[in-house]
């Protein structure tokens, strides 16, 4: 008996050669060679559609992502007339120039969610940003994201709408539930808020001037509904509400600014916020940003009401949580683009000093089993 491997003469009934180790089996006669790795297929040939195609398709979207927003609607028609503005933004029939879309626009990505962004009757141009997204199925989940671009640094409009959608898009699929306890929980939900303020700030940085002395920055605020959950995260001075029909209104969010800290120090809102330096803000985001960690939280809604994201421009006129409550609440409407269009002209009639942007999600019946646990807030709300 020979070795099928080497040849070497084997011993009948040995289970190995002793010359290269090859396994032999029960007898030298039944060992096997081992078999001949098979050969690659061949390549598409030319012009084959697959030749080029990636290793790996793309990944699908969850499909508990939310959808896109609506494409805008088109040109709006003169304010004055309601005639036809042209491509020159000048009205075809009484020759009114109309704003810029980016100088006003609005999002509706459903019916019970909505949002206004204005330059202001007093601004040269829009520096805020806002993009919303929204389920079809009233009170189910929402995303409110609202950036307010710094009017003392460069190209800021064009950096607080990249950041805005960039933040809007981190937070298209439901928030994580962590690994069952409410401290599980708040960490991922933080976690998630940070990459959402990580995005944006890069997207800021994108389409800022490197070699700029006054980089681009913009505070960040977004509000995330699901359920009967809200979760909120915030850089600067931009700020979430919690507007319910009956009872307190709370702000959500706590400002990163001086007035802020002098109210922390116990002086009072009124005087704290008209004080010297009052709105110069204690983190942002941009290109020399310092911290980009947001402060963040979570509440349970116990009834119907308003959740509101907005800039300064807003509550400038309507600090206080309550006196911001009594306009919603006076502007007699159930429809979210109604009631931001009217906040927006509140603001405007209170003299338009800033840019301002007003962003809703109206809850009625919030929907049970999403979120129907006993959450922990994820952070105290906060007066101030």
């Amino acid at each position: 008996m020979t070795c099928p491997s080497c040849g070497s003469a084997v011993s009948e009934g040995a289970r190995f050669c002793e010359e290269c180790g090859t396994p032999l089996g029960t007898t030298a006669a039944t060992a096997v060679p081992a078999a001949a790795p098979a050969a690659p297929p061949p390549p598409p040939p030319a012009g084959d559609p697959l030749r080029d195609a990636p290793i790996s398709a793309p990944t699908r979207r969850p499909a508990a992502a939310l959808p896109d927003p609506p494409p805008p609607p088109g040109r709006r028609p003169c304010a004055e007339c309601g005639g036809e503005v042209g491509p020159d933004l000048y009205c075809t029939a009484c020759g009114t120039k109309a704003p810029s879309e980016r100088d006003h626009f609005e999002e509706r990505p459903a019916s019970w969610v909505a949002g206004v962004c204005d330059k202001a009757v007093s601004k040269n141009r829009n520096e805020d940003a806002m993009a919303l997204l929204a389920g079809p199925e009233p009170g189910s989940r929402a995303v409110l994201v609202v950036l307010d671009g710094v009017s003392s640094s460069v190209d800021s409009d064009v950096a607080s709408l990249a950041g805005a959608r960039a933040a809007r898009d981190v937070l298209r699929v439901p928030l994580p539930s962590g690994m069952g306890t409410p401290q599980s929980r708040d960490a991922a939900v933080a976690q998630v808020f940070a990459k959402a303020a990580a995005a944006a700030n890069t997207a800021i940085v994108a389409v800022t001037d490197p070699d700029s002395p006054n980089p681009a920055s913009a505070t960040f605020t977004a509000a995330v509904l699901e359920g009967r959950r809200i979760s909120w995260a915030n850089i600067g001075d931009s700020r979430t509400y919690w507007i319910p029909d009956e009872g307190p209104a709370v702000q959500l969010s706590v400002d990163d600014s001086v007035a802020q800290a002098h109210m922390a120090a116990g002086v009072p809102r009124e005087v704290a916020e008209n004080g010297p330096q009052a709105h110069a803000i204690t983190k942002w985001l941009g290109r020399d940003s310092e911290d980009l960690t947001p402060t963040v939280g979570s509440m349970e809604v116990e009834g119907p009401g308003w959740l509101l994201a907005c800039s300064d421009g807003l509550w400038n006129y309507a600090s206080d949580a309550d006196d911001l409550a009594a306009r919603v609440r006076g502007a007699g409407t159930s429809d979210p683009l109604e009631l931001a269009t009217a906040l927006v002209d509140f603001a405007n009639a209170s003299g338009g000093q800033d840019n301002v942007t007003a962003a809703l999600a109206r809850v009625d019946h919030p929907v049970l089993g999403q979120n129907d646990q006993t959450p922990t807030p994820g952070g105290e709300p906060s007066d101030g």
